[in-house]
């Protein structure tokens, strides 16, 4: 039901730190009645709407920000932060003009999955690149991104992560990234990117005007330095990101390794949003590239995706070849707000043997 998906979206939305969001999505639940188009092409929309699926809460409060963001509707930007905190009736009011006024806004929104490319989710990728360097020796990577959307996490070597034990990155970084960390130091290691790429079946560009928009309006409007943070990324981003099916491009991807680097491949909250054929293909390359690799060329699956603990953010898993197995090293905050940072005691040590995702079919 339309209603329950926003609602439970806003649920998740005032969990991750958001209250106006979840105060937007609440009172248009209660505003979803028939006969305006964006209403009635959600009410039409086949398949799953919720933040499992088609994410269309997500979609429509990206549509209303891109709306606030470009002025197009001032009722609607009066409302928004960084502006005094308005009324239930009066933010109801600017939500219905903005649908009554602005449906092609909204309708344009509604037909892509936000891509948020959050970027606090790379302090993961960093540690892990510490991880890996410190366990294989090895300073050089070839760093790879499934679902990259701009490809802003693929720079997160230039990134400056900041822990209270210490300064990880360049320190003139201007994406500075700070979140509660939990758990032992990172280890001291020098690291080199030498290729970066990522894949998206529909892939932003961040230094064109329209896409920058899309990014940004996915982002929570009382949350200011997200979205200060993303602009800082943007500036500096330049990796290339294909648009293609995540399978076949990792095929080719995995193809040819590179002696003397390690090979890390990473995917955030995407490959819930594959489809079972391409989550085949993958493992398929996964292993079939796993079979090639050395410990002069070792390969690295990195993976931040949600499971069934709700509220308690998500597994981080890598899977290392050779040998193929998975390392469980803690949770992290879907916004990388904080790292719970649990890696094993010996990194030569390898304890969890069973593989990090399975096999779907249909």
């Amino acid at each position: 039901m339309l209603e329950d998906a926003f609602l439970d979206q806003a649920r998740s939305n005032r969990a991750l730190g958001s209250p106006f969001t979840a105060r937007v999505l609440t009172l248009t639940a209660a505003r979803l009645a028939p006969g305006n188009p964006v209403v009635d092409r959600m009410r039409g929309w086949q398949g799953d709407i919720g933040n499992r699926g088609a994410s269309l809460p997500l979609r429509f409060l990206g549509g209303l920000h891109a709306l606030v963001l470009t002025g197009d509707c001032p009722e609607l930007a009066a409302c928004y932060p960084p502006n005094p905190r308005p009324d239930d009736a009066t933010l109801a009011a600017a939500i219905e003009t903005a649908m009554a006024r602005h449906p092609e806004t909204l309708m344009r929104w509604l037909d892509l999955p936000p891509q948020t490319n959050e970027v606090r989710r790379a302090a993961v990728m960093i540690a892990a690149a510490h991880w890996l360097a410190s366990r294989f020796g090895l300073s050089r990577f070839v760093a790879s991104e499934l679902g990259a959307s701009a490809g802003l996490n693929l720079m997160w070597d230039r990134f400056r992560l900041d822990l209270a034990c210490g300064i990880f990155g360049p320190r003139t970084s201007g994406v500075r990234l700070d979140p509660e960390w939990r758990g032992p130091c990172l280890s001291e290691a020098e690291i080199e990117v030498i290729d970066r790429r990522g894949v998206d079946i529909a892939p932003l560009d961040p230094h064109d005007p329209g896409d920058a928009l899309r990014l940004t309006s996915y982002l929570w409007p009382d949350q200011p330095w997200r979205i200060e943070r993303t602009r800082a990324a943007i500036e500096i981003a330049e990796a290339p990101v294909d648009r293609s099916d995540a399978g076949s491009w990792l095929t080719r991807r995995l193809a040819t390794a590179q002696p003397g680097a390690i090979h890390l491949v990473s995917h955030t909250v995407a490959w819930q949003y594959f489809s079972d054929d391409t989550c085949n293909t993958c493992l398929d390359a996964f292993e079939e590239a796993g079979r090639r690799a050395t410990r002069d060329a070792p390969l690295a699956r990195l993976s931040m995706e949600g499971d069934a603990r709700k509220g308690e953010g998500a597994p981080i898993e890598l899977t290392v070849w050779p040998g193929g197995r998975t390392h469980k090293l803690g949770r992290v905050d879907f916004h990388g707000r904080w790292v719970d940072w649990k890696p094993p005691a010996d990194p030569h040590r390898n304890t969890l043997h069973k593989p990090m995702a399975t096999r779907t079919t249909t």
